[in-house]
This record gives structure tokens, sequence and C-alpha cells, in this order.
């Protein structure tokens, strides 16, 4: 698989990660211990190198999944986890403090079974806690050896600028596809001018774009998408004319609506790494598959022209959720 970097400090991933959230949390019932070891071990050889956690997803039981299933080749791969939240627990609320920073990035590297977080994200912005001290208390950490670069996510512009000029930002991690473009009209010219890479997660829509959930879909009482207003029935049929208009360029491309999702994706910028997940291995296989495919020029005016004839419909956040965005 080809490669990207993200950030100005060189950090060379796989130009299609893998979001590893959902084998452990969100989606409904967690995957198989065994399954989600091949699955993983599986990503690893066909060339994704970039590998996506967080101590928040189960919480704690995605970095161990991880530590376990990488151990064989860790120096041949890079692993982004994350920090922000009071116990690991999203429903507690946000908790930025140095020590709590510090606390869990030393449980972070024993579950991930490393002696360094190649990228250590705040997972949200706390309005507690400065965010040049934030960007400082991971600066200290990166001198010590212990994270090599660092990362944010969901955060917005002036918050992006106070932190990179503390500590340089690698990467920002937000919401990024087809159904939601709004990085377009702020985050993405900003990251360009300060050089930091981009990492959009839900690429898919949260698995929308794929054509395998239509307004009849039921999900687990335990999947996240029950909350998600874009995700109500009546939302689901509405928004069904854009994945109506992914089939259609995907069968003239000899490709799945996923596959021209994320190769859309990687058209936008070269600094552009989409992390993708999935618990099933052909979708995995399906996924990669779209580093494989170039959209032209007339490609990517032909999708946004029909795009722009078509409205989503519901917010891709409750209302509580919201408000950790953008910060």
């Amino acid at each position: 698989m080809q490669k990207r970097k993200l950030g100005k400090e060189g950090l060379e991933v796989s130009a299609i990660g893998l979001g590893c959230m959902g084998l452990s949390f969100g989606l409904g019932p967690a995957a198989d211990k065994h399954d989600a070891i091949k699955l993983i071990r599986k990503a690893f050889e066909l060339g994704v190198t970039f590998f996506d956690t967080a101590e928040a997803y189960g919480p704690f039981d995605n970095e161990e999944l991880l530590g376990e299933a990488l151990q064989p080749f860790r120096n041949d791969i890079v692993i982004a986890t994350k920090f922000g939240f009071k116990e690991g627990k999203t429903s507690l609320g946000t908790d930025s403090s140095p020590a709590n920073i510090r606390a869990v990035a030393e449980a972070a590297l024993k579950r991930l079974k490393t002696d360094v977080i190649d990228l250590l994200y705040q997972h949200r912005v706390d309005p507690n806690v400065p965010i040049e001290e934030v960007a400082g208390t991971v600066k200290d950490l990166i001198k010590e050896g212990k994270v090599k670069h660092f990362g944010l996510s969901e955060a917005g512009v002036q918050t992006i600028r106070k932190a990179h000029a503390v500590q340089p930002v690698t990467a920002l991690q937000s919401e990024y596809s087809l159904w939601w473009r709004e990085p377009e009209k702020e985050i993405l010219p900003t990251l360009e001018e300060l050089g930091i890479g981009f990492v959009p997660f839900s690429p898919l829509g949260k698995g929308f774009l794929t054509g395998k959930i239509d307004e009849n879909t039921t999900f687990d009482k335990n999947d996240f998408r029950n909350s998600v207003p874009r995700f109500s029935e009546e939302n689901r049929k509405a928004n069904q004319a854009l994945v109506d208009l992914l089939g259609k360029i995907a069968k003239e491309k000899n490709a799945t609506n996923a596959q021209i999702a994320l190769a859309w994706l990687l058209a936008q910028k070269p600094w552009i790494v989409p992390i993708p997940g999935t618990t099933k291995l052909h979708r995995l296989e399906e996924n990669v598959g779209a580093a494989n495919i170039s959209l032209s020029v007339d490609d990517l005016k032909e999708i946004n022209e029909a795009l722009s004839t078509i409205e989503i419909q519901g917010a891709r956040y409750s209302e509580q959720a919201q408000k950790m965005i953008n910060r």
C-alpha cells in the first residue's frame, strides 16, 4: 500500500488506516477476541500500518486488544491512542489535567505492550484546562521518550493554533466524509497552512455510505447510532439519495460504494489518511482496496456537482455529544 506523511515531523503511515473502536465498543457487543486479533493482523498483511484506538474504547479493552494483536510486528506499525475522559469513560466528561494525561499515557503503554506511543491525541478538548497546558504536558512526554507525536481530535481552529504554538500538532482527527464536509470550510485550510495531517474518522458515514444500511435497518440496543439524529428512520430515508449517487459512480468504476467514498477522501489532499473501521474480513479487504482506485479531476467534478443537489438531513451527533465538539 502507498504511504502518506502526517505532519512535518515525518510520521509515515499507510494511506488507509484501521479504526479499531468498533471491535470493542460503540457498535453493540464486542467482537470475539480471536476474530478481532485475526482481523487486525490481516490488516497488517494487507499493508495497513496505522492503527487507531483510545482508552475510552471499552474503556481499556481496545488498547489491550491492540497490544496483543500488534506485538509481533510492533516496530513496523504506528499506534495512535487518546486521553481526555475521566476514568476513560465518556459519560463522566472530560479530564485533560496534566496528572490525568500522564496517568493515561503510563497505563496505555502497559496495555499496548510498548515503550512508546507513536501518536497521542487529546480525545476531546477540555474547557477546564488551557490547551497550552495540555500541549505542554504532551511535549514533556515526548521529551521523556514516552510519546513520539501529538494529536488533537474534533478541535476548532483557534484551539489547533494555540496547541501547535506550544508543541507541533502532527495530526487532527475529526469526522470527514461525503456526508460531512464541514472541515472544508476552516479546518482543512488551517491544517494545510500549519503543515498538520488530517485523519478522518467515520469516513464511510458510520456505515451509511456503504449502502448496507437503509430506513428498515435495526441496530443493536448498545449501538451508538441509535442516538445519532442522522440515523433516524426518517433521515435515513431522506439521505438515501447520496447512497444512490455513490452506487452509480461505483458501478461505472467497477468498485463498491465504500471504495469510492474512501478514494474521494484520498483525492482531496495528500496528507489525508482515513481510518475506516470494520469487524468483517471481507469489508477490511474492500476498504483497503480503495487505495488502488484513482478518481480523475472529471470524476471529482462529477461527484461535487451531483452532491450540490443533495441536502443531507439530520445532525451528526446528539445534542449532548455535540457540546464536546470544536472547542
